[in-house]
């Protein structure tokens, strides 16, 4: 009984494992999920931007999706909310009062590739949660995927 008991736990223990590596995303994840939307747009910026924008699955993994802004703070793509797209966003803030798309394209101006610090709503909890955006800048976009501080 007791083998049985420990292999059940074994069993629960990797498929919890497996589940929260599905869903949360990793910072190695979110970097490749840029460069995965930076070589897309690169190709077709026009079929990129709406395979993005209309949650293709190969945008969406878990909690992680891409965001396209341009350097005026602009919405181009957006993996979770497409009511974003074509939004100036510049002087939108984070429950904190951080202007973190103004930060997001000053970062971009100054270092071209950089993670940020802010709050944002959690996909998958639906909880604002401290937030990690890697960006990269892209000609005259910043293209991002984010990681959330569980």
């Amino acid at each position: 009984m007791k083998g049985k008991i420990l292999l059940a736990l074994a069993v629960l223990s990797f498929h919890a494992t497996s589940f929260s590596n599905e869903t949360y995303a990793t910072a190695k994840e979110a970097e490749a999920m840029v460069a995965k939307a930076i070589a897309a747009i690169k190709s077709d910026r026009d079929k990129a931007f709406a395979e993005i924008t209309g949650k293709n699955e190969k945008w969406i993994e878990g909690d992680l999706y891409p965001v396209v802004y341009d350097l005026q703070g602009k919405v181009l793509a957006h993996g979770q909310n497409a009511k974003q797209v074509g939004k100036d966003l510049i002087d939108l803030k984070d429950p904190d009062g951080k202007l973190f798309v103004k930060e997001r394209v000053d970062l971009a101006n100054s270092k071209g590739k950089f993670w940020q610090d802010y709050k944002f709503t959690d996909p998958i909890t639906k909880k604002i949660l401290p937030k990690q955006m890697y960006c990269e800048k892209l000609n005259s976009m910043v293209v991002c995927a984010g990681i959330y501080k569980r």
